[in-house]
């Protein structure tokens, strides 16, 4: 971790979760499937590959060399945080959920896992990688 930096992460999560919670919201509003809760995971998971991709871009511009696995867990940490100061208050309690039930979802991990190996397979795709 010496060699992680901090203020990209955050920047690079911020970029993410902002296109992520913008999909999320938006897949509301344009009701495809009966189950609008899963039309907004299932949307929310193919929006976090790109997104998530982006966000590794930003933060491995500049030639950090962080292992792209430890990139993509710390800035889905930072993600979390967001969720519980910010998705869960606005968007999730008004509609009758709670932390603990956003949080113990199996799709809120699925995303993760897609979010976090997206990072991954970006930095893969580098042509230099920490050893």
């Amino acid at each position: 971790m010496k060699n992680l930096q901090v203020k990209s992460v955050l920047l690079a999560s911020i970029i993410v979760y902002i296109i992520g919670v913008t999909a999320f919201v938006t897949s509301y509003y344009v009701p495809i499937l009966s189950d609008p809760d899963f039309q907004a995971n299932l949307v929310l998971s193919i929006a976090v590959v790109p997104a998530a991709m982006l966000g590794a871009w930003y933060y491995y511009r500049k030639g950090n060399q962080t292992n792209g696995l430890l990139l993509g867990t710390c800035m889905f940490l930072v993600a979390m945080v967001l969720d519980a100061l910010i998705t869960v208050p606005l968007f999730i309690i008004p509609v009758g959920g709670d932390h603990l039930s956003f949080f113990t979802d199996p799709g809120f991990w699925v995303i993760a896992l897609i979010y976090i190996l997206s990072v991954t397979v970006y930095w893969y795709r580098l042509p230099i990688q920490e050893a």
